[in-house]
């Protein structure tokens, strides 16, 4: 699943719904809509519109889920499915996550775009501010390059009830393509337990690609 980042997501999650008991098998999904899917800077959708929905279920320290967005690459490529599990623990002060993710994408006829990463992340609480990192690991990367690692720092904060603003910069490392680095800011509104806004800033250090461009996107969501 494609999240705005590791701690801002956690910090969402908390501000919209309750927690249960860490041994119960807890299922939830989640429908969103956006003005622009944007993945590490890149527009996946030619810069509009895109419709995204997932479902997770968590029993204690597993959890496996999958999530899906409509997309645009040009061609005749219109849906990403990511299918993803993993482990969670805390230690040291320190909620780490370890897990693995495989993109990919439909109708299938170009199943080169299909891959896997290897992820592992970690955050602190410190007070109403969360900061942690998360990198990623592909063997085979999406499109024509090979290895690929990303690496992100990310911070979230709730200066309030309902609110939270984050932010994350990354590096991504690509064996044939440029590497680059990208950032993106914003500000998150729990409208109600299960209704989240997200107003957000992406940019890139990638020059001359509009879907790399700076933007500003608007997200809505709905937990269930």
């Amino acid at each position: 699943m494609k999240y705005l980042s590791a701690c801002a997501a956690a910090l969402a999650v908390a501000t919209l719904a309750g927690t249960a008991s860490a041994q119960d098998p807890q299922v939830s999904f989640n429908v969103a809509g956006t003005t622009d899917y944007v993945f590490r800077g890149f527009s996946q959708t030619q810069q509009d519109e895109a419709v995204q929905g997932g479902v997770d279920l968590t029993i204690g320290s597993v959890y496996v889920g999958a999530w899906a967005s409509s997309l645009d690459f040009g061609d005749n490529t219109d849906v990403e499915v990511d299918l993803y599990g993993g482990y969670r623990w805390e230690a040291v002060g320190v909620a780490w996550d370890v897990g693995v993710v495989g993109y990919f994408y439909a109708p299938g006829a170009n199943s080169e775009y299909d891959y896997v990463e290897i992820k592992a992340a970690g955050s602190r609480a410190i007070g109403p501010l969360t900061v942690g990192a998360a990198l990623f690991f592909s063997p085979d990367f999406f499109g024509v390059d090979d290895e690929a690692t990303y690496f992100e720092g990310n911070a979230a904060i709730a200066p309030a009830d309902k609110w939270t603003i984050s932010g994350a910069v990354g590096k991504q490392w690509l064996s044939a393509s440029d590497d680059y680095s990208t950032w993106n800011a914003g500000v998150g509104y729990a409208l109600t337990e299960n209704v989240g806004l997200d107003l957000r800033y992406h940019n890139t250090d990638v020059k001359n690609v509009p879907i790399a461009g700076d933007r500003v996107v608007a997200t809505v969501k709905l937990l269930f």
